[in-house]
């Protein structure tokens, strides 16, 4: 018998989210998947590795809750922001009957971990200047128990609007939860909507240590939600979803040394990103979109063209769904150098 006959049918049709790593590539620079160019150094402690750990453990739940200013009532720690989005969707959505509502172009997840589970998927797509489209949203919330809104968003880069934001979390009330991933806040924390969750006791939030903090490898991500949320999302997790040098590193890293390090590191990642910005800018037939994470959007006159050049010249990025456009991910300045060079050359090369 061939066991994919026993998967279900939604399994096995289903198209896997195409992660960096699945895409593979060789090369000497990798700018595709939004990763961090610093390596930190941790202690890693042996002495409990026999021995469970907490489900919450309470120092990195604490120390989250300070970073983030919030109460430890409203934190859930998670294997990344993925597993977020994963417990949101099992625990408010009722399988063949709920849907979640999404606006690409933005993550992929949203809609592969609704369809794992048999629960629905309606795309509002975002506006011609990337921003939300209310009144189609609001024509599509039948059925819709989460509204899933990135921002800054992957892969266009640009933050959606503060107070489009709050008439959506207003039109949503007693009908479904609002999930802003902030994923890439840390590099615009004037931008987080934390501070609405006073106000509004349907809106969630994703939140990630893999981009600002560099460690895309822990894969710890935090979800903040009002207390009730919370205690719901704690239903339906696993038992021990966070590895013991998980917390003891997370906790390292939001230590006052950890988040001052954090702060000097986006900043220059920040100058990196101004500078690639910049130049790519000035070069003919190139549109470059504002960013605020640690990637830019980039259109070129032929988009699929210049992809195949840099991943044969061992120069990864990150190929967009956006036609002609190339998604790269903020690396250190002698990569940004190298592959600005490489496409001001390419460039010359057809011109």
């Amino acid at each position: 018998m061939n066991p994919e006959l026993l998967a279900r049918k939604t399994v096995r049709e289903l198209t896997p989210y195409q992660s960096a790593r699945r895409l593979g590539g060789s090369g000497d620079i990798w700018l595709n998947a939004n990763e961090s160019p610093f390596v930190n150094e941790y202690k890693i402690q042996c002495d409990r590795l026999n021995r469970y750990s907490s489900c919450q453990p309470e120092a990195l739940i604490q120390a989250y809750a300070d970073y983030a200013r919030v109460d430890k009532s409203q934190v859930l720690t998670s294997r990344g922001a993925d597993e977020g989005i994963e417990l949101l969707v099992r625990t408010f959505c009722e399988p063949k009957q709920d849907s979640i509502l999404y606006c690409p172009p933005t993550y992929g997840m949203y809609s592969i971990s609704a369809e794992t589970f048999d629960v629905g998927v309606k795309q509002v797509p975002l506006t011609a200047d990337w921003q939300l489209d209310l009144p189609s949203i609001a024509d599509n919330l039948d059925g819709v128990k989460l509204v899933f809104v990135c921002s800054p968003n992957n892969p266009t880069g640009n933050l959606i609007r503060r107070d489009d934001i709050i008439t959506l979390l207003n039109m949503t009330q007693d009908k479904a939860l609002v999930v802003m991933d902030e994923a890439y806040i840390d590099f615009c924390p004037e931008a987080s909507t934390v501070d609405l969750l006073a106000q509004f006791p349907n809106l969630v939030i994703l939140r990630t240590l893999s981009k600002a903090f560099a460690l895309a490898g822990l894969r710890c991500g935090f979800t903040l939600a009002n207390s009730v949320v919370i205690d719901l999302l704690l239903k339906v997790i696993a038992p021990y979803p966070v590895p013991i040098p998980v917390a003891d590193i997370a906790v390292q890293a939001l230590s006052p040394a950890g988040l001052a390090r954090t702060k000097f590191q986006v900043l220059d990642l920040s100058a990196n990103r101004a500078y690639l910005q910049a130049g790519l800018g000035m070069l003919p037939g190139v549109t470059v979109y504002d960013g605020y994470g640690n990637y830019l959007l980039v259109r070129f006159p032929d988009g699929d063209a210049m992809f195949k050049a840099l991943w044969d010249n061992g120069i990864i990025l990150r190929r967009s769904p956006i036609e002609n456009c190339i998604r790269i991910s903020i690396g250190s300045r002698d990569e940004c150098e190298k592959t600005l060079a490489f496409i001001r050359t390419q460039l010359e090369k057809i011109s």
